[in-house]
């Protein structure tokens, strides 16, 4: 038997368990896990720090190593991640319709666990808290597979979480780290039929696209986002500016970053030069149209593929267009349906954005960051759907539950 058929079986065990655990201990064993997770601070701080420099020291930069960083603010804010799962309301059990046929039959629709969910993740070892919370509350165990360059860290806590669990009197395996981070175990993952219900990638295009072409196990993809931000003509420019500055460099290495700013051609002498000027001073690179660098010193020519690109880091593309139309145009052709946003005070531009943009989010003048479990009020999030099927946008407690009829009779037969 193989080290994840194992590791399956013996979550499908803990699946059991928690199928049928009341509310109150669930949400007790949460609250334990955050108290657990700060008094094991030093420790994970210690296996983090060796994860940050073994991955400096690999070459690795920028965005990457800020997903990767854990602080004392990050670790308190996964504490805190999962008591307010653990104050959610509990969508197990929920039943969500009843109704009486003709012949008596009662059949209701209720929410049920959907029992051993595996995920597979890049360097985010706030993933590692976030993943365990929700799939704890929801009722299904969980296995974690993360990239070898948060396996210390993700070790780390995953121990934590499993001493936390068996001091509530449930199982460890509740909660599973792949150790091994080799290509072969996440190939194998998504081959667990049998053991695994669903399968979640979070992390980049390629790592998604692998996985959602590769599984056999059922997958909800998350998550590529190349955002956009509009600036429309009535726009008000001081808004527009505090939102595409926040949107870019609030934290330039998330899917919810702005990663595309489109300008309406009357705002091109007076905002183009203010949002230029505004991004450097941050330290963003501006890749633009013609139109762009004509009138933002230091701006480089965008190719094509950059109008696709999910940069991740300090770079945003610019582009000029006619009017909303146009505007849509680009966004139908780039986006990748996660998030996109309208600067404007026209109410009938603000309305046709909403009706026409196909994304999981769509914003009027506010910061794309905001497509966060936590900010939607969800608590911590499993990762943002920006797929059709089953959940889209931010997925939380409910999107990570299932349903079943149940049905009551006195002796009917069909006839």
């Amino acid at each position: 038997m193989s080290m994840l058929t194992e590791m399956g079986k013996q979550a499908k065990e803990a699946a059991v368990v928690l199928s049928v655990l009341p509310t109150p201990r669930k949400n007790k064993a949460l609250c334990h896990a955050a108290d657990a997770l700060l008094a094991a601070k030093d420790e994970i701080l210690a296996a983090n720090k060796a994860d940050v420099e073994a991955a400096v020291a690999a070459g690795i930069k920028g965005a990457f190593i800020d997903r990767l960083t854990l602080t004392e603010k990050r670790l308190q804010e996964m504490a805190d991640g999962l008591r307010q799962v653990a104050s959610l309301d509990d969508p197990v059990g929920k039943v969500l319709s009843m109704k009486t046929l003709d012949n008596g039959l009662i059949i209701g629709q209720k929410r049920v666990p959907m029992g051993v969910i595996g995920i597979i993740f890049e360097a985010r070892p706030n993933v590692t808290a976030d993943a365990f919370g929700l799939c704890l509350k929801a009722g299904s165990a969980v296995i974690l597979r993360g990239g070898k360059e948060a396996i210390g860290t993700n070790k780390k806590v995953v121990s934590v979480f499993q001493k936390a669990l068996e001091e509530e009197g449930l199982p460890g395996a509740c909660v599973q780290i792949v150790q091994d981070t080799n290509r072969e175990t996440a190939n194998e993952m998504m081959r667990l039929n049998g053991y695994l219900d669903l399968l979640i990638p979070r992390g980049g295009a390629g790592l998604i696209q692998n996985v959602v072409q590769n599984s056999t196990v059922p997958v909800i993809q998350t998550g590529v986002g190349n955002c956009h931000v509009y600036v429309d003509e009535s726009a008000d420019l001081e808004k527009a500016v505090r939102i595409v500055i926040n949107a870019k460099t609030q934290r330039p290495g998330v899917c919810n970053a702005c990663e595309s700013l489109l300008v309406h051609e009357s705002l091109k002498d007076t905002f183009l030069p203010m949002i230029g000027k505004a991004l450097q001073e941050k330290q963003v690179e501006i890749r633009g149209d013609e139109d762009t660098c004509a009138r933002v010193p230091g701006a480089v020519a965008a190719t094509e593929e950059d109008w696709a690109t999910e940069y991740e880091d300090y770079i945003i593309s610019t582009r000029v267009v006619k009017d909303l139309d146009e505007a849509i145009n680009h966004i139908r052709r780039y986006s990748t349906g996660h998030s996109e946003a309208i600067v404007t005070e026209n109410y009938t531009n603000a309305q046709r954005f909403l009706n026409e943009v196909d994304a999981a989010a769509v914003y009027v003048n506010a910061s794309t960051r905001f497509t966060d479990g936590g900010q939607f009020g969800f608590g911590a999030e499993i990762g943002i759907s920006t797929q059709k099927l089953h959940a889209r946008g931010p997925m939380g407690l409910t999107e990570l539950t299932t349903t079943k009829y149940i049905i009551y009779g006195d002796g009917q037969i069909r006839e």
